[in-house]
């Protein structure tokens, strides 16, 4: 007899079902892991045999064979301690092949045969639903997690005894019905950053923020050491709008995977900062079983690099995939994944390396060839890349102790005119979360007509400064949002000529 007990193996973003076999045989009481499993299956062995004796169950004195299914799959971490533990249960005759359902069971074993949380909870309550499962029997501290997936029964599990008790009806468990954030007003937004109002002057910058906020554009800042750059970027994060059900899946699946979080639920958009010394790795991703970097975690969120320049030039080349397509394609030599990249990029830079190139109240001490050279870091196609670039200047000392921000109706008044915006946006592309950074070159020229004389001035444009067709399309994009901020279906030429303004400056 072959027992036979499913889980799911978490491969990119995705999951693939793992089908654990067990058979046995008489000969020397032993057990064998087969399937092409890292040290941390092959270590299953102990912790199940001592799970199941410590259970007050039986372990059958067998020569044991466990096969994870498919064999050319390579299979990695600790999850599948309690599929190959119901298996040996199964084969052993403790547990009908019957009784098991039509469900999948995912858990890391203790050797008291309690179970621990597991990475990718979420990953494998979302591949169960796809591949038609019923239910799914994970650790009870991944269960808040996992139940943001709707449509198939979630059963949180303490130990390998209280499921068998419940396999066997001893026991009954119910699923779990409703996250402990459902039901419950929205959390208020933590104002650990920064908000507009705590920033005194700055009103282009602030404007240009307003607008990547509101259509998910990407945006360069570039200034003289200390002119707010950094406290500017930081603002973001306070402007953009809640993660919805959806955006939520996504962020905490990412976290889940990459093991940042085990059984919480990513409430808040990601802001992610790597340091400019950050391997290109542990911001791209990868490793021997490819896993999610820096621009994989930000997905729904904000990536934020400062001193732009400063950063690898291999890093700063390797955006251009996720900037382009919002996601990025991960291939080494055992495996290949791909990971949503779906980001805000915020970046900032200085004009040379010391800083004050082009600052009244200080003098540039670098060479016209160490301006030019830290200029050439970021390339043509990264810039051509970046939807609005503006200069930031050093706030006068006279208005930086002013009080005229201190009634934080500046970002409540911003905040409203963003959500208004995306709520425009979603309206328009059919509720499909597709803001207008996103939009194709055919999208644009479906859902977002120009008039005669905005056409006329944008060729003009592109025409007098020689920009690129990716900008032409960005600087449209821009325009739309700038309109859908005013609440205006139409684009007009002020709106293109106020894109324009955050494209001069990039050529």
């Amino acid at each position: 007899m072959v027992s036979k007990v499913n889980t799911i193996a978490p491969v990119g973003f995705d999951g693939i079902l793992i089908e654990v076999e067990s058979d046995t045989s008489r000969s020397l009481p032993c057990l064998q892991i087969i399937g092409l499993g890292n040290k941390a299956v092959e270590e299953a062995k102990d912790r199940v045999k001592s799970a199941i004796s410590n259970s007050m169950l039986d372990f059958p004195k067998k020569r044991i064979t466990v096969n994870l299914a498919p064999a050319e799959l390579p299979k990695d971490g600790a999850h599948y301690d309690l599929a190959i533990a119901l298996s040996i249960l199964c084969v052993s005759g403790q547990i009908r092949q019957e009784e098991l359902g039509n469900s999948i069971f995912a858990g890391e074993l203790g050797l008291n045969g309690e179970l621990r949380p597991i990475k990718g909870a979420i990953n494998i309550a979302e591949s169960a639903k796809k591949l038609k499962f019923d239910s799914v029997y994970l650790p009870s501290s991944n269960v808040d997690q996992a139940s943001l997936v709707d449509d198939i029964e979630i059963y949180g599990i303490d130990s390998l005894k209280q499921l068998f008790l419940h396999i066997k009806r001893e026991v009954r468990l119910s699923p779990y019905r409703e996250s402990p954030t459902q039901g419950q007003p929205p959390l208020v937004k933590r104002m650990a950053f920064p908000i507009l109002d705590d920033i005194n002057g700055q009103a282009q910058a602030k404007r240009a923020l307003i607008i990547a906020a509101a259509g998910h554009h990407n945006i360069l800042m570039s200034g003289p050491p200390g002119s707010g750059k950094t406290m500017l970027a930081k603002v973001l994060k306070n402007l953009l709008p809640e993660l919805t059900d959806r955006e939520k899946i996504e962020a905490t699946k990412i976290h889940s995977i990459s093991g940042k979080v085990a059984g919480e639920i990513v409430e808040e958009r990601p802001f992610r900062s790597p340091h400019s010394t950050s391997s290109s790795i542990s911001i791209i991703g990868g490793g021997n079983i490819p896993k999610p970097g820096e621009i994989s975690l930000a997905h729904t969120g904000v990536l934020f690099l400062d001193e732009l320049p400063e950063y690898s030039r291999s890093v700063i080349e390797a955006l251009r995939q996720p900037l382009e397509d919002k996601k990025i394609d991960l291939s080494r030599a055992r495996a290949q994944a791909t990971y949503p990249a779906n980001f805000m990029l915020v970046a900032t830079k200085n004009p040379c390396p010391c800083g004050y190139y082009g600052d009244n109240s200080k003098e540039c001490n670098c060479t016209q060839s160490q301006i030019i050279n830290y200029q050439k870091k970021i390339s043509g196609p990264i810039m051509d890349r970046i939807d609005l670039v503006i200069n930031v200047c050093k706030v006068p000392s006279k208005d930086i102790l002013s009080n005229e921000s201190l009634t934080n109706r500046q970002h409540k008044k911003a905040s409203e005119d963003i959500n208004n915006a995306i709520e425009i946006q979603r309206n328009r592309y059919k509720n499909c979360l597709k803001y207008n950074s996103c939009l194709t070159n055919n999208d644009i020229k479906n859902a977002i007509p120009l008039s005669a004389d905005a056409k006329i001035m944008l060729v003009n444009a592109i025409e007098k400064l020689s920009l690129s067709m990716r900008s032409y399309f960005k600087i449209i994009k821009i325009a739309r949002t700038i309109a859908d901020l005013d609440g205006r279906s139409d684009i007009t030429t002020s709106d293109i000529a106020e894109a324009l303004q955050y494209r001069q400056i990039s050529t």
